[in-house]
C-alpha cells in the first residue's frame, strides 16, 4: 500500500472505533437523563446491580464472609487483566523502539512519523489505559473488601456503608474499561499487521461489542 493508503487505512479504523464510542457515551448520557431507559445499557444496568448487591448483603447479618470473598475474587480478575496489559504494554514498547529509532535517524530535525509508528503509539496508549483502569479497580475492591468485612451492625458499618456502594460501583465500572480497553487493541493489532485489515477489524469488534453493550432484562425476557 502507498503511503498515503497506509494513513487512510489508520484513520478509518481509528474514525470507526471513536464513532463508536461516541454514540455509546451519549447513549448512557441519555440514559442517565432518563432513568427509564438506564437498565437498557449494559454498564447502568450492571453498576446498579453492584449496588443493589451491597446494600442486599449489609441488610443481612452472617454474609460479612460471603462478601468479602465475592470481592476478592473480583479484585483477583482485575489484577490479571492489570498483569495482562502490564506485560503487552512492555512488548509493544520493545517492538516500537525500532521503528522510532529508525524515524529518528533518518531524519533527526524532522522524524518521519509513520502511520505503522503512530499505531503503535495509539497501541500503548490503550494498553495503558486498560493497566490504570485495572489497577484502579482493585483499589476499590480492596477497599470495599474492608468494608464489607466489617459487622452488619456496627458503627462503623453504618458509617462507611454509603462509601461502599460507591466503592463496588466505581470498581465495576472501571474493570469493565479495563476489558474493553483490551478488546479494542485487536483493531489496532490488526491495522499495524496490514493497513487494510484494520477498519474491517474495527467494524468487527464493534459488532461484537454492541451485543455486550445492550443488557437483555430478565423481565421482558427479551433483548432490548
Amino acid at each position: 500500500m502507498t503511503h498515503t493508503a497506509t494513513w487512510l487505512a489508520a484513520l478509518a479504523t481509528a474514525c470507526i472505533l471513536l464513532t463508536y464510542e461516541a454514540a455509546l457515551a451519549l447513549a448512557l448520557a441519555l440514559a442517565l437523563a432518563h432513568r427509564r431507559s438506564a437498565r437498557r445499557l449494559a454498564r447502568t444496568a450492571h453498576a446498579t446491580l453492584r449496588e443493589d448487591w451491597f446494600a442486599a448483603v449489609s441488610a443481612q447479618k452472617g454474609l460479612e464472609l460471603l462478601a468479602v470473598q465475592t470481592l476478592r475474587i473480583s479484585m483477583m480478575s482485575a489484577t490479571m487483566t492489570a498483569s495482562t496489559s502490564a506485560l503487552a504494554l512492555m512488548g509493544t514498547a520493545t517492538l516500537a523502539l525500532p521503528s522510532l529509532h529508525s524515524a529518528l535517524s533518518e531524519a533527526p530535525g524532522l522524524p518521519a512519523f509513520t502511520a505503522r509508528l503512530a499505531l503503535e503509539f495509539v497501541l500503548m496508549a490503550q494498553l495503558f489505559a486498560s493497566l490504570l483502569a485495572s489497577i484502579m479497580a482493585v483499589r476499590y475492591h480492596n477497599h470495599a473488601g474492608f468494608i464489607a468485612g466489617m459487622p452488619v451492625d456496627s458503627p462503623a458499618r453504618h458509617r462507611w456503608n454509603d462509601a461502599g456502594k460507591s466503592y463496588v460501583r466505581r470498581a465495576g465500572i472501571l474493570y469493565s474499561w479495563g476489558l474493553r480497553h483490551l478488546v479494542l487493541v485487536a483493531p489496532v493489532l490488526a491495522a499495524i499487521v496490514h493497513p487494510a485489515a484494520g477498519p474491517v477489524a474495527a467494524l468487527g469488534v464493534i459488532a461484537v461489542l454492541v451485543g455486550f453493550d445492550r443488557f437483555a432484562s430478565a423481565n421482558a425476557g427479551t433483548r432490548t
